[in-house]
């Protein structure tokens, strides 16, 4: 039995910030364990630029992204396992690992930090119909063997779904001599960020094709064409609508679940709406001393989010080895209200409280010209107005401390007031 202070599982930018913080608050035998052969998660084929925006103010690719929490993790001596599968993980903290080199391990944790990512929706999680030929795959997919692998994956293409890969896709085959036919998109608005829309469609000519989906894919050996048809208010295809589109090539951007097989066997509780772990104020699980963050507990959509979050995790995982945690009874809940679909964290301990609590949360659909409106238990003690708000966009919201010192509160709830209500 090996034995750890901090074990976390997942090598990404989550799982590296997270343990890079650790590592600053005082624990000192740290290992990182992630099953890919290098570390950097799926920033490693994100070669496009856009990262690092808000926590280092220069725009960065992926890798380089990357490369900055990699160079400190090894500055700082923190031990890490690649090419390393979790297999288990109980709520004693204890987990069951394997690789070619050491064979079959047992660790023994004090915290467990969670940060294994999210994984993409495949063709059979929404049920197209059609044969199954060559030429379908996760956007996901396309993006590792174009920007790492170095294959090509076809040269007509159409996208299902507008996530931001499916997006970044789009422009990255368009560039690669491809033509991208059409992105059709099943809901009346884009679940990516405005700026990939405008930077990898417009900029390109590509059609974004909102209420509509594909409801049949045609072909023996490859994919020939596919069938793309309006979707009414129920999201059921209106008949009469069809566009046939031959192509070579379907790419499936429609979603991505959180990565929580590990945290099932350990017993955490996990969140309806989002599939992640319900987590507290300090990111720890229903499983005391195991926590969770990045895109495991939700989807974000930007990687610096990402890194914050990690960074309290990690800065929190250092904190209950040091019994500076503190466990209490009196929990205030946060409740999504209209117009939201989830808030994270969805417990709050005001014991263990340092300035400001941030919620991170997403609307249901696209407002313009709306407020926020927070309230504690029926008393409003916020509200922010907003030009725009999208579901593909997270919204974060700051709430100080002192309020629940101030004051017994149960709940806090987050609702959307659109124009003129």
């Amino acid at each position: 039995m090996l034995n750890y202070d901090i074990v976390v599982v997942g090598g990404g930018p989550a799982g590296l910030a997270a343990a890079i913080e650790a590592k600053k608050n005082g624990a000192d035998h740290i290992v990182v364990i992630d099953r890919e052969y290098e570390l950097g998660g799926i920033l490693q084929q994100c070669i496009h630029n856009g990262f690092g925006l808000h926590i280092f103010k220069e725009e960065l690719t992926g890798p380089e992204y990357a490369e900055r929490f990699i160079d400190e993790l090894k500055e700082m001596n923190i031990e890490y396992k690649l090419d390393t599968m979790v297999l288990h993980i109980n709520k004693d903290k204890q987990l069951s690992v394997i690789n070619t080199v050491d064979g079959f391990l047992k660790i023994q944790a004090k915290a467990i930090i969670l940060a294994m990512g999210c994984r993409e929706r495949t063709r059979g999680a929404i049920a197209i119909p059609g044969s199954r030929p060559v030429g379908v795959m996760t956007a996901g997919t396309a993006q590792r063997f174009i920007n790492m692998e170095g294959y090509m994956v076809g040269k007509k293409v159409v996208i299902l779904g507008s996530g931001d890969i499916g997006l970044i896709m789009a422009r990255r085959l368009t560039l690669e001599g491809a033509k991208v036919m059409a992105v059709a998109e099943l809901m009346p608005f884009s679940s990516g960020l405005t700026r990939n829309i405008v930077q990898c469609l417009e900029d390109y000519n590509i059609p974004l094709l909102l209420s509509h989906t594909v409801i049949d894919i045609k072909g023996k050996e490859r994919v020939e064409s596919v069938v793309i048809s309006k979707v009414d208010e129920n999201r059921k295809p209106i008949p009469g609508t069809e566009i046939e589109y031959e192509c070579d090539t379907l790419l499936l951007s429609v979603g991505l679940i959180p990565e929580n097989e590990l945290s099932k066997s350990a017993g955490i509780k996990l969140a309806q709406v989002t599939g992640g772990p319900i987590v507290n104020e300090s990111m720890e699980t229903t499983v005391e001393g195991i926590f969770a963050c990045g895109n495991v507990v939700h989807v974000h959509d930007l990687v610096d989010w990402v890194t914050e979050e990690s960074k309290k995790a990690g800065k929190n995982a250092a904190r209950f080895i040091k019994k500076e945690i503190k466990p209490s009874k009196e929990i205030v809940k946060t409740i999504p209200g209209e117009g939201i679909s989830y808030i994270v964290p969805h417990i709050i301990r005001s014991v263990n409280l340092e300035e400001t609590v941030d919620l991170f949360m997403r609307v249901k659909n696209v407002y313009k010209n709306a407020k926020l409106v927070v309230k504690a238990d029926e008393e409003i003690i916020k509200e922010i107005k907003k030009n725009y708000m999208a579901p593909g966009e997270m919204e974060q919201l700051k709430i100080p401390s002192s309020l629940f010192k101030e004051k017994q509160i149960s709940e806090i709830s987050v609702v959307v007031i659109k124009d003129g209500e």
